[in-house]
């Protein structure tokens, strides 16, 4: 090789060098603390009925000094004042996470939600090879430290009011209109029990007083797999909510994302889609999430989000 073609490659590997490092820099910086609020409209109510504003709330990975980032989930849950939140786990990040739920959620407190877990919301993150995650889903290969989950849904249901969906269904009036809804705990570590939700449904709507007007069923799970998504349509979930990709984290503009952590299609890594199941459409709504394992403290073209979805009729 000669001196001019080892100076250009050097030059060249530099450059490479240069821009990952820059791209790093951004996305552990800046990206990462970018917190956005996207808004949907989503057609699902029966004509006539009043719209209602949800909360959509992913993936806080919450530690206990994380205070940008409690800050603003208070001042959009002030502002946004929603008539539901639904939240889609992984609230924790830390074994001290629930100190900095406190302060970020607070202002909710009172107001109708649900929520289900994810796996760090029972087990406390730890350090892992990120290139895993571009052959497959990720899976625990060891025992992990055991967060306080009951800590957690007690905050949860007895001081901000929520309704634990946790393998559960609940029926509850809003505006006028009777919701379903139906959850699972997370599939991505087996925990999800669609036998059981299957009798709770049945039972619920036993007991269901006569209407004219159908229910809309709303689907709530943590990690977005094809089976739980079918299994939730196959309740009539006609609204489905997830969390757990993060929307891919880390990005390539132009692209997308590159892994999902599950067996949903890259394509819907977040954002509000269509899913067919049996013949069958409903809404699907994945959040990207608000933050990031602090092990993983970077995103790049996907900017942490706070979903903001006005169900309206159709």
């Amino acid at each position: 090789m000669t001196t001019t073609t080892s100076r250009a490659v050097g030059t060249a590997l530099g450059a490479v060098a240069a821009v990952g490092i820059a791209a790093f820099a951004w996305g552990s910086l800046i990206e990462r603390n970018r917190f956005t609020v996207r808004e949907e409209i989503v057609p699902v109510l029966a004509p006539g009925a009043r719209p209602i504003t949800v909360l959509h709330l992913s993936d806080l990975h919450m530690a206990p000094w994380q205070r940008q980032k409690q800050e603003w989930v208070a001042r959009v849950a002030e502002l946004v004042e929603p008539d539901l939140v639904v939240s889609t786990g992984d609230l924790l990040g830390h074994e001290a996470g629930l100190q900095g739920l406190r302060r970020a959620l607070a202002p909710l407190a009172g107001r109708p939600g649900v929520f289900v877990h994810g796996s760090n919301d029972w087990h406390a993150p730890r350090p892992s090879n990120w290139l895993r995650y571009l052959v497959g889903p990720s899976s625990r290969v060891r025992p992990a430290e055991r967060l306080d989950t009951a800590a957690l849904v007690a905050f949860l249901s007895d001081e901000l009011g929520w309704w634990d969906l946790n393998n559960r269904a609940r029926a509850v009036e809003l505006r006028g209109t009777r919701l379903e809804l139906i959850g699972t705990d997370d599939p991505h570590v087996g925990l999800d029990r669609l036998d059981l939700v299957t009798a709770l449904v049945d039972e619920m709507r036993a007991a269901a007083p006569e209407r004219d007007d159908d229910p809309l069923v709303i689907g709530v799970t943590h990690a977005p797999y094809r089976r739980i998504l079918d299994g939730l349509m196959t309740q009539g979930a006609e609204l489905l909510f997830a969390g757990h990709t993060h929307g891919g984290q880390v990005c390539i503009p132009g692209v997308g994302a590159l892994v999902t952590n599950c067996d949903l299609p890259t394509a819907q890594a977040s954002g509000l889609s269509t899913w067919r199941h049996a013949r069958r459409e409903a809404f699907l709504e994945v959040s990207a999430g608000i933050g990031t394992s602090i092990y993983a403290p970077v995103r790049f073209a996907c900017p942490p989000e706070a979903v903001v979805l006005t169900l309206v009729a159709r």
